[in-house]
Parts: structure tokens; C-alpha cells; sequence
């Protein structure tokens, strides 16, 4: 029960301290529970202990409640609110407002952590990922207004990439309106540094939320308009490797709202264009954690034919993948794909080859198929389309995400 009590007080982001002081007991006392030299024997020590870190009593005593589908079985209400409340705190107006000083955290430190963030997000890692933006959406506006080791415009660029992961998982999550407001910071963010491409990428998150939104014609528009105008600024064949993904990034998502839009001709025009910057770039690359390259322009080819309900156009682009290409991509990408992969099954009426693709998406990023809403919809489609029984390893993840009565 220690271990417990020390996963849910570290997941809190609350120290030995903080935790003895909100419950009344001294630093050594917790320590000692933690390590397993005191036990724990009164329920109503464990119940306070449980209100203490905001979960169910039961939760410490090793019985875990029936995962929800959606949020319930990745980051749960506090950690979203905790995040919603990081979004809407302006830590920049304490000049203002005359506030008490916050320490501002030096930005090699805060890039670091910035750059672990992001390799937690490009491995699915959601709830890893949540608790480190609940302290970095505190820090890096602090640092930009008292930086150290470092300039306000450095920490500005690391503040745009805080918001954009943000917006990106939000979204996955469900919270499109959040996702939304994460990514105007964003925008915000990136033009206060020194860096366009920054601003670039971010568009894409607000394009996303856009999406999400329903608004597909705006995000269209958005990411049409800043790839024109990136490509124009650059000269295109003198651009960078990383101009290019970039402008790649912008033409994908703007392919992918044409789809949604139901506008299969510019849908199509945009991801030629992004195959040939792919093409040009040479490879599949990771510039601005974008995953551009000819393999991820693929990946959206077969995403853009499910999103127009052509799920046997998207198979056939899922079998000219090479699947050594599609393994050198990060387990986001790849978990992202099978679920794509998924969809384009059930539009097709093939359920198991469905649950195949489902069952791989969770090796490769469990997160990404138990944390998020349309994964566990496609969980519940396949089980109630499946002639007689689902196979075991779909039968084994469903009950695991509580997707079956």
C-alpha cells in the first residue's frame, strides 16, 4: 500500500512535505508508510490519505475502480482540471498586479523537461505527459517574464511547444474547446519568440482544434494560407530540411480538413503537394517533432480516404507501406495509423482484420487506444458487429477499458 500512496502523491506533484502538511502527520511518518516500515491497518487513516490525494479509498487498498471509457482510464478529472486551471492563470500579469515573485526555473532546465515532454507524447505516454504540463504551463510564462540563463524570446519558443503539446493531447482526449484555447496560446507564444517555423507548427494545432470544433473549412483556410505564405518567404527550392516539414505539416492537416469538409479534390491536390516537398526532403524525417516525410505523407493519404468514407481506398494505401517505414515512425504516429486502420475496416464490414488493427494499435501506444474516446467507440462497434465471439485479445483489452456490459 506504500507504493500506492507514493505513485498517487508523486502523480499529485506533491512532495513528502506538502503531503504530511495536508494531513496533518510529519514528513518521517509518510516517508515510512511509503517505504513499507509503518503499515497502514485503520480505514480511517486510508480514507483520509485517499481524500488527501483525491482518489477512492479503494484505490489504495489495491482495488481499482471499472475504467470509463475516454478520460476515466488515462488521466483522470483532477489532472484535466489541473490543466484547465494552468490555462487559464496569466502568471505575466504579477508585474502588473504587483503579485508575489514566482522563481523562475533557468531555461536550459525548462528545455530539458520541454524536450522530455515531448518524447513522452511521441510514445503515448499521455498521463506522463499531463503531469509534466501541469508544472511547465506554471513555469515557462514565469520564465519568460524573469529569464534565466537564457532570453524572453527563448522562453517564449519553449512556451508556444508547452501549449502545442497541450492542445494536441487535449484533443485526443475529447477537450476540443481546451485544445482550442491551448493553441491560441500557442500562436501567441510562438510570436513573441525569434523563430517562424515555431509559429508555423503551431497553426497546425489551431487548425486541429479547429477541426475538432467542427469548423473544417476554417482549418483549411488557416493552414492553406500560412503554408503560402512559408513557402513564399523561403523560395521553396532554397528552403531548409526544416522549412520544408514544416510546410509538408501544413499541407497534411489542411488535406485532412478537406476531407472532413467532404472536398476530396483539394484534399487530394494538398497531399500531392505535401508528397512532393516529402520528396524533395528526401526522407522520413522529425523536424519540429512533425514526423514529415514521404511515409507520414501516406499515413495521411490513408487517413484522408477514411475521413471521406472510402475505407477500401485507405486499406489499399495501408499495403503500399512499407512496413519497415512505418515501424521507424514514433509509436504515436504508428498507434494513430492503426487506428485510422481501424475505421477504415469497420466502414469495409471487416471486423476482424478491425480488431487486428486495434490490438496493434495498443501494443504500440496503449495510451493512445485507452485514453482516447473514438478508440473506445471503435472497441464498442467491433464487439456489437462481430458474428459470435470476439476474438481474446480484443475481448481482453475491451474489458480492461470497461467496453463491455
Amino acid at each position: 500500500m506504500g507504493r500506492r500512496v507514493a505513485y498517487w502523491r508523486q502523480r499529485r506533484g506533491m512532495s513528502q512535505q506538502v503531503f504530511a502538511d495536508r494531513i496533518g502527520k510529519s514528513k518521517s511518518w509518510v516517508d515510512k508508510i511509503e517505504r513499507g516500515v509503518r503499515r497502514l491497518d485503520k480505514y480511517s487513516v486510508i480514507t483520509e490519505l485517499a481524500e488527501a490525494l483525491s482518489i477512492d479509498a479503494g484505490q489504495l487498498l489495491g482495488r481499482e475502480p471499472k475504467r470509463r471509457p475516454g478520460l476515466g482510464g488515462c488521466l483522470d478529472q483532477v489532472e484535466v482540471e489541473s490543466i484547465r486551471q494552468s490555462l487559464e492563470r496569466y502568471e505575466r500579469l504579477g508585474r502588473f498586479l504587483e503579485a508575489a515573485p514566482l522563481e523562475s526555473t533557468p531555461i536550459p532546465e525548462l528545455r530539458g523537461s520541454v524536450n522530455y515532454c515531448w518524447l513522452a507524447f511521441e510514445k503515448g505516454h499521455y498521463p506522463v505527459v499531463a503531469r509534466s504540463l501541469i508544472q511547465l504551463l506554471r513555469d515557462t510564462p514565469v520564465a519568460e517574464d524573469r529569464p534565466v540563463g537564457g532570453s524572453s524570446a527563448d522562453a517564449a519558443e519553449l512556451m508556444t511547444q508547452v501549449y502545442q503539446i497541450a492542445s494536441t493531447v487535449l484533443r485526443k482526449l475529447g477537450e476540443a474547446q481546451l485544445a482550442w484555447l491551448a493553441a491560441d496560446r500557442a500562436i501567441s507564444a510562438a510570436n513573441r519568440g525569434n523563430d517562424p517555423l515555431l509559429a508555423g507548427i503551431a497553426t497546425t494545432r489551431v487548425a486541429n482544434a479547429l477541426r475538432a470544433l467542427g469548423r473544417h473549412q476554417a482549418a483549411l483556410d488557416l493552414n492553406v494560407q500560412v503554408a503560402h505564405g512559408l513557402i513564399s518567404e523561403t523560395g521553396g527550392e532554397n528552403s531548409t530540411p526544416a522549412q520544408i516539414s514544416v510546410y509538408g505539416a501544413l499541407l497534411l492537416q489542411g488535406a485532412m480538413a478537406a476531407a472532413l469538409a467532404g472536398d476530396s479534390t483539394t484534399s487530394d491536390d494538398l497531399l500531392d503537394s505535401a508528397s512532393r516537398a516529402a520528396n524533395i526532403l528526401g526522407r522520413d524525417a522529425n523536424y519540429y517533432y512533425t514526423s514529415f516525410g514521404p511515409t507520414n505523407v501516406m499515413l495521411h493519404r490513408a487517413a484522408a480516404f477514411v475521413e471521406l468514407g472510402e475505407g477500401g481506398d485507405a486499406l489499399a494505401v495501408h499495403e503500399r507501406i512499407p512496413p519497415a517505414a512505418l515501424a521507424d515512425l514514433v509509436a504515436e504516429r504508428r498507434a494513430h495509423h492503426h487506428l485510422d486502420m481501424t475505421r477504415a475496416c469497420v466502414q469495409v464490414g471487416d471486423m476482424e482484420r478491425a480488431s487486428r488493427h486495434l490490438v496493434t494499435a495498443d501494443r504500440h501506444a496503449p495510451a493512445e487506444v485507452r485514453c482516447r474516446p473514438v478508440a473506445i467507440e471503435l472497441i464498442d462497434q467491433i464487439l456489437h458487429r462481430t458474428k459470435g465471439e470476439p476474438g481474446q485479445e480484443l475481448r481482453r483489452l475491451a474489458e480492461e477499458v470497461g467496453a463491455l456490459n
